[in-house]
């Protein structure tokens, strides 16, 4: 008998995800906050409560967050999706929590070198954030860009996998304190530019 298709919300320190799946298979990751586009939840999808058992995927995410878990033992289902966005997604699988890759070197692992532009389309389309790591896909030098759920969140998951130092200018939102950046490891200043502090000056 097949196992039934499930839900649970898991409360994070960057909002509540709600996980879609069935067994060991990850159909949706949802983050439930107003203004972002929702998948849904299947018709008759069970609600499964805390204590959630070992194994269970929304039981995952939260040891992910709780810094108990670096990589996922799941199944990702994206049955539905283009055989190019399949492609780029199981590249992207491999690359573990505390590295990063480019748009461009994902596109040429994947087998489409010079796609980076679309391999920024599947990293949209991604419906299984997080376990599906599009969080570790990074612009050249470092700049942290498109992501759907909000820059800041990107950097602070980058920042919980350590993958840090990355650009400091390249995301908003507020940065842990005590942060380094790249910018900083390598003597560039963080704040206004020299140029704009003398026009500031003399305007005042």
């Amino acid at each position: 008998m097949a196992d039934p298709v499930e839900y649970s919300d898991v409360t994070t320190p960057i909002g509540t995800f709600r996980v879609v799946y069935q067994g060991s298979s990850v159909r949706v990751v949802d983050l439930l906050e107003n203004g972002l586009a929702q998948s849904g939840v299947p018709t008759g999808a069970v609600r499964r409560r805390p204590p959630l058992p070992a194994g269970n995927p929304a039981r995952q995410l939260l040891e992910y967050f709780r810094g108990q878990r670096t990589a996922f033992d799941l199944v990702p289902d994206t049955g539905t999706a283009s055989a190019f966005d399949r492609k780029v997604w199981e590249r992207l699988i491999d690359v573990p929590a505390g590295r990063t890759v480019t748009y461009g070197e994902l596109a040429r692992r994947a087998g489409f070198p010079g796609a980076a532009r679309a391999v920024g389309g599947a990293m949209r389309r991604n419906p299984i954030p997080i376990v599906i790591p599009c969080h570790r896909v990074i612009g050249t030098g470092g700049s942290i860009t498109g992501y759907g759920l909000g820059l800041w969140r990107k950097r602070w998951l980058l920042d919980h996998e350590g993958a840090w130092p990355i650009r400091s200018r390249s995301a908003e939102g507020p940065r842990p304190r005590g942060q380094r950046t790249l910018d900083e490891l390598i003597g560039l200043p963080t704040g206004p530019s020299r140029r704009a502090r003398a026009t500031t000056k003399r305007s005042n």
